[in-house]
């Protein structure tokens, strides 16, 4: 599912399996042992089986946001009160998920190429930023929440950017079909969903960080994929490339300056609300032909949208 709503086309990304699969092959005997072997055919690095059996039949998922040990220890106190969980759920990457996010980042570099910025240099741009972020996760206690989870006997998985993904899809193909002129008719469209209707009541919902309501929008770039924030020299080169308006999750202070710089308007749909969005849409998919049951935790906002088909076709 994350392939079929990935913004890079298919042939991409089967050459970087390939790839992939080149390394691996090169590899001497004893550096093979140490190879995630799941990269042959899983092109997200954040997205991983941290504990349990594969082969586990699941009916009933505890799902959040954010998965780590107070939740693990919640879903034992739902347990024992009788709630049966088949499996838990992140969004949000743990364990050897979490070491690997910056892996996911190289996807950002192939959409900023195809909004017009050359190869070459969305590469440039990305690779300093993708390294800082290595450095930043190695420090991590990456195994605390898959610890608990293997001591309270849970199967325990995340699921980021295959998530990301379809919101991506999801929001960048209903701007295109809307349409909005300006800023404030951004804002409208995103409070037409419930997600983001239910952020908004607690102040968390979309807002304008940069530029007024009245601005018009221009070219529409919705960010919200590629593991986690990119570099912020790439806003010089959106604005090149004709980027009127960033639909973002969420912005740093370094970045939110450069956009300012460069006359772009930002808009922040709302972190949980767009996360939320993305995982409801991955979770109705795989639940429309079995009643899959979800309880929602740690900031998932459940919507269902079980009759709903993707349309990813402007991809």
């Amino acid at each position: 599912m994350g392939i079929e709503y990935d913004p890079r086309p298919v042939e991409e990304i089967e050459k970087n399996l390939a790839r992939v699969a080149k390394q691996y092959e090169d590899l001497k005997d004893q550096e093979k042992q140490y190879f995630d072997r799941e990269r042959l055919k899983n092109p997200y690095a954040d997205t991983r089986i941290l504990n349990g059996d594969p082969e586990v039949e699941v009916n009933r998922i505890f799902a959040g946001i954010d998965i780590e040990a107070q939740e693990i220890i919640l879903a034992d106190r739902l347990r024992e009160k009788g709630e049966k969980i088949d499996l838990i759920l992140s969004h949000h990457p743990e364990g050897k998920a979490l070491v690997s996010l910056h892996k996911v980042m190289s996807l950002q570099e192939d959409v900023l190429a195809q909004l017009g910025v050359p190869i070459n240099v969305a590469e440039g741009i990305l690779a300093s930023r993708i390294s800082e972020v290595e450095r930043g996760l190695m420090p991590l206690n990456h195994n605390r929440s898959v610890d608990a989870a293997r001591l309270l006997n849970f199967p325990f998985m995340c699921v980021h950017t295959p998530a990301d993904n379809m919101v991506n899809t999801y929001l960048t193909n209903l701007f295109a079909e809307k349409k909005p002129e300006t800023v404030g008719d951004v804002i409208d469209i995103l409070l037409e969903i419930p997600e983001y209707q239910e952020s908004k009541k607690i102040d968390a919902g979309p807002k304008v960080f940069l530029g007024k309501e009245k601005n018009r929008a221009g070219k529409i770039f919705v960010d919200m994929t590629g593991g986690t924030g990119g570099s912020e020299d790439a806003f010089a080169k959106l604005a090149i490339a004709g980027v009127g308006t960033i639909v973002g999750m969420h912005i740093g202070e370094k970045h939110r300056k450069e956009a300012e710089k460069n006359h772009i308007n930002v808009i922040i749909a709302g972190h949980m609300a767009s996360d939320s969005l993305g995982l409801n849409l991955l979770l109705d998919q795989l639940g429309k032909d079995d009643n899959l049951e979800v309880i929602p935790c740690s900031g998932l906002i459940r919507v269902e949208r079980c009759n709903l088909k993707l349309d990813h076709s402007n991809q």
